[in-house]
This record gives C-alpha cells, sequence and structure tokens, in this order.
C-alpha cells in the first residue's frame, strides 16, 4: 500500500518523511511482524532505541521487506548510562551489530540527564558518530531550550531533530517556536498521548466528524499542520492504515486553534519534565 507523504529537509539536508513509525514495546516476532506490517503499509521512517530492547526486530523487519534499506530512514536513542564520550561511540556500535545495519539515518541522546550531565559529551560523540559515517544525522530527543543552547555554546552543531512529549493535552508551543526558530524539525513521541483521554475529547470528536476522520487522524493532522513529524504506533495493520490516511484533508485555522487550546498545565502522560527527570 502506498501514500504520498510530504518530507521534510532537516537542518543538514537530510530528507525524512513527515510521519514516522513508533517502535516502543514492538519486541520478538511480534515486533518484527508490526514493523514489517508497518513497512508494508507505507511508512518508511522507523523510530526505535536502545532502552527499547527491539533493535534486532526492528533490523529484521528491514530485512524481511522487499523495500530497500536505503529508502527507509531508521532512528535510535542513546540511554542515559552511556553518555560518556567512549561508551557512546561502543554504544552506538553495538546497537548498529544488533540491527545488522551498516548506518543509522538519525540518532539521539535519549534524554539530557542534567543531574548527570554527560549531555555534552555524548553531544561530541555523535558528531564524531556522523563523521565516521555511523550515522547520517544526528539530535536530541526531551531536550528543554536551556539544554540545546549548551550543546550549540559547546560544540557550535545544532541537532537536526528534538523528539518530544507532543500532542493536543501537551501541545508544546514554546518548545515548539524555539526549535522553529534554530531550524530543528520537533518530532512527537505519544502524538495520541498514549490512548488517553485525548482520544475521547468531545471537541476532537466533533472536527473529526466534521472531516469523516476518526479522532486519531484528526490528532495527527494537527501535527502535521503545526509543521511536527509524528511518530504514532501501532502493532494492528488496520491502525497502522489509517494512520498514515492523513494527506487527503486539512484542518481550518479556527480548528487548528481549537485543538491547540486543549493545551493543560498537567498534559504530560506521564511525570517526565525533562529539567530533573533521568533515564538510564
Amino acid at each position: 500500500m502506498s501514500h504520498i507523504i510530504p518530507q521534510i529537509k532537516l537542518n543538514d539536508g537530510a530528507i525524512f518523511p513527515q510521519i514516522g513509525f513508533g517502535t516502543y514495546k514492538l519486541n520478538g516476532a511480534t515486533g518484527v511482524s508490526a514493523v514489517r506490517s508497518a513497512i508494508d503499509n507505507g511508512y518508511r521512517s522507523l523510530d526505535s532505541a536502545y532502552n527499547y530492547e527491539n533493535h534486532g526486530a526492528v533490523g529484521e523487519a528491514i530485512r524481511q521487506s522487499d523495500i530497500p534499506r536505503s529508502q527507509i530512514m531508521v532512528t535510535s536513542k542513546l540511554p542515559g548510562r552511556h553518555h560518556q564520550y567512549d561508551e557512546a561511540l561502543t554504544t552506538i556500535q553495538e546497537s548498529l551489530y544488533q540491527t545488522g545495519l551498516k548506518y543509522f539515518d538519525l540518532y539521539l541522546i535519549h534524554w539530557p540527564n542534567p543531574k548527570e550531565d554527560h549531555y555534552v559529551e555524548a553531544w561530541k560523540a555523535l558528531i564524531d558518530a556522523q563523521k565516521w559515517g555511523l550515522v547520517r544525522s544526528i539530535g536530541v530527543s526531551n531536550f528543554l531550550p536551556e539544554h540545546i543552547d549548551r550543546l550549540i555554546d559547546a560544540t557550535g552543531v545544532t541537532p537536526a531533530v528534538n523528539q518530544v512529549e507532543l500532542h493536543p493535552y501537551f501541545s508544546q508551543d514554546p518548545q515548539r517556536q524555539y526549535d522553529a526558530a534554530h531550524h530543528i524539525v520537533t518530532q512527537a513521541w505519544s502524538p495520541l498521548g498514549r490512548a488517553n483521554a485525548v482520544l475521547q475529547d468531545l471537541t476532537i470528536e466533533k472536527i473529526a466528524a466534521a472531516h469523516h476522520k476518526s479522532v486519531g487522524q484528526t490528532i495527527l493532522r494537527w501535527e502535521i499542520q503545526l509543521g511536527v513529524m509524528p511518530l504514532p504506533k501501532s502493532a494492528s495493520t488496520a491502525r497502522q492504515r489509517e494512520n498514515i490516511q492523513i494527506f487527503d484533508f486539512q484542518l481550518t485555522d479556527q480548528e487548528m486553534q481549537a485543538i491547540t487550546g486543549l493545551d493543560r498545565p498537567d498534559g504530560r502522560t506521564k511525570d517526565q519534565d525533562p529539567a530533573v527527570y533521568e533515564e538510564f
């Protein structure tokens, strides 16, 4: 199944589809099947991480697919316990061995872990990994403006991507504005709020009905029109297809504002504030 998916150009010149596929908790044989299904359904960007423990499943799904590796953009992320320079490089290499791939298209620092304060060191490792061809593009995940400012000040290299939690109840307006001002593409993890109350929101239900679309499709379309790259995840083939069929309708300015207006101060799905949260 093919879909015409708009593309985004990163600040380093790389081209990515504007919607990707999340692989969190897709492991083992069932994970291979789900990721292979996503590829068959038209997804060409796969988001993984060392801490997802599914590099093998992602790599196997790619090998089983008829789509050339050069057409599939693969992302992974560095865990907090390996932020030190030498460990970071070793982790990237080990991750490639696990996937059976020769390079990652995008590699991110998963969390800044500011209390440990090694994320600048990790960023220097990613810069060198890019120079050596282990990764094509480099970026960050869950980084606040002050964290990114520090990376740029220390190295002169701006991340290509910042992947953050983003959905109607946590729309991340200040972060999106910062990223845009620095030509950083914002990716959205948990773009559907991890199937929480947002999928039953009456405001979004009304907008979805007006377009004869599901609530999930409407949310993903809202993110696309914000200029964000959503990363929905589903093991269901039908839901995978539904999530990617969002390029045949347009939300009005009023509808966009109505969804953005659902933002809540306590909108995070979990208590994971990057200013204090640590993940190893």
